[in-house]
């Protein structure tokens, strides 16, 4: 039998590696011959630098930025086995998650690290630099990130602006003159599966504001700021950002980057299935197992499960797919070729638990769906 195993992580738990060892694990204690391939994934966000430095052989650099409140951290990019591309998550050095929860304010935040995240990827002479832009915690339309970079953006008093999503009520001008010149023979892909417009109901402000901090007054505030900016973009760049599909994403990022810089915004498991060659390994497969740390509704929309069983039907392989919770909303799932989801909570626990657990919890999940496969009862 031959199984690829092919899962995303666990966020906060397992990363996609170890989701895709403990996965095989459970295999070898029911079917110790089995040809396993080991495809660890990702979808642009948690874990997408690891995955694609590793399927490349390349390398990972951890180097000094500043985070989100511009205190020095050290950040990790990867460049990929061809020493041309580098690859980032935006998360790494502007991610909430290193902030607390007191200290998630949109209207201060700013996405400056990932510009310096930017440069130190440059310094290795990368010119093709993948972006991730999942889990930030700015709402700036990337002006940070571009500040980094060297674009200034002034006041009425021709004086730079401060960082974060509050000060963009106050630009009057752009000035590019001292963009970094690599950037212009280089190229940026950005990584992501939100399809959210700049403004709007369905924008950055409105729908990922809140979880950063914000209250229904500052939503209010940070979204006049962001037409402020795209309607300043408009008149001196002309470039009109505000309604592309993914220029919300990352508090605006998306359209900062499409604005300035030499770049394209495309589904995150597309490009990690590219880089990762999954179709050439699922090609001749028994049996694909993928994984996430949960599978709800949402999943067939860009989610890397979603992604494997998409490419498994091609071929009329069968697809498992095991999860840390499974929600309601996934017989729609079923339709798009998968066999079975399975949740790999084996009695009521609480989260902290289950997260300690799920190395554990997945190698027991997996081990009895393949004696349910060696009874001829599944698949």
């Amino acid at each position: 039998m031959k199984i690829l195993i092919a899962p995303d992580s666990f966020k906060d738990c397992l990363t996609s590696p170890d989701v895709a060892k403990f996965i095989e694990l459970g295999i070898r204690n029911v079917f110790p011959d089995a040809t396993i391939k080991l495809l660890p994934l990702a979808d642009g966000g948690e874990g997408t630098v690891v995955t694609l430095v590793t399927a490349t052989n390349g390398k990972i650099f951890h180097k000094k930025v500043h985070d989100p409140l511009m205190r020095e951290i050290t950040a990790h990019f990867g460049v990929l086995g061809d020493g041309e591309t580098a690859v980032i998550e935006m998360a790494s050095a502007s991610g909430i998650e290193l902030l607390e929860e007191n200290e998630r304010n949109p209207w201060k935040t700013t996405s400056y690290g990932t510009g310096e995240l930017i440069k130190h990827a440059m310094n290795k002479s990368c010119r093709k630099i993948i972006i991730g832009i999942g889990g930030s915690a700015t709402n700036d339309a990337g002006t940070g990130m571009l500040q980094a970079l060297g674009i200034q953006f002034l006041n009425a008093n021709k004086h730079e602006i401060e960082l974060g999503g509050g000060a963009l009520k106050q630009l009057a001008s752009i000035k590019t003159d001292k963009l970094d010149q690599r950037l212009k023979q280089s190229k940026i892909i950005i990584a992501s599966d939100v399809l959210n417009p700049l403004l709007g109901k369905t924008g950055a402000s409105a729908v990922y504001g809140p979880q950063k901090g914000a209250d229904t007054d500052m939503v209010r505030r940070l979204e006049a700021n962001l037409k402020h900016f795209a309607d300043v973009v408009r008149q001196q760049q002309s470039v009109s950002v505000e309604n592309i599909p993914g220029s919300g994403a990352a508090g605006g990022l998306g359209a900062g980057i499409l604005a300035f810089l030499p770049s394209e915004i495309k589904p995150g498991f597309d490009i990690v299935k590219e880089v990762v060659e999954l179709e050439k390994h699922m090609q001749d497969a028994d049996l694909v197992i993928t994984a996430e740390g949960k599978i709800d509704s949402q999943t067939a929309y860009g989610k890397t499960p979603a992604g494997v069983a998409g490419i498994a039907g091609k071929y009329n392989i069968p697809v498992i797919a095991f999860a840390g919770i499974v929600e309601n909303g996934i017989n729609e799932l079923y339709k798009k070729g998968f066999r079975a989801i399975i949740p790999i909570t084996n009695k009521p626990m609480d989260l902290d638990e289950s997260m300690k657990k799920a190395g554990e919890l997945l190698i027991m999940a997996v081990e009895q769906s393949m004696r349910l496969i060696q009874t001829g009862e599944l698949v």
